[in-house]
């Protein structure tokens, strides 16, 4: 029979194996992310990564106080993103051009409008 406590051990560990391959792989699209979007995503993954981290450590020494520092990284992480996703939205708009007379209906659609309206 396999003790509980050497079982969440050897879980712990495949787990803490798992997020250490799911890190470099993230941090490899951190560092060559095609675009600024994907290295923002990619940013926003590391920071979950980090909270699995976090979490897998808490319940393989039973310290509660990493469960707070966890969700602490989240709140942050999550604020972090929004202005990184406002940061795109607001660079990614094309100038405003005076429209030429008579031609009110040829409006470049804004990227990211997914709605297709012009602004």
């Amino acid at each position: 029979m396999i003790a509980p406590f050497v079982l969440v051990s050897a879980a712990a560990a495949v787990t803490l194996a798992i997020l250490g391959i799911a890190f470099v792989l993230t941090a490899y699209r951190v560092i060559t992310g095609p675009t600024l979007p994907d290295r923002i995503l990619a940013l926003d993954t590391l920071t979950g990564i980090a909270i699995g981290f976090i979490a897998v450590i808490a319940v393989k020494t039973r310290f509660t106080l990493y469960i707070d520092i966890a969700i602490a990284l989240g709140l942050v992480g999550f604020l972090a993103t929004v202005a990184f996703a406002r940061f795109v939205l607001s660079r990614g708009r094309p100038e405003t051009r005076p429209l030429p007379a008579g031609d009110e209906q040829a409006v470049t659609p804004v990227p990211g409008d997914t709605a297709g309206k012009a602004r």
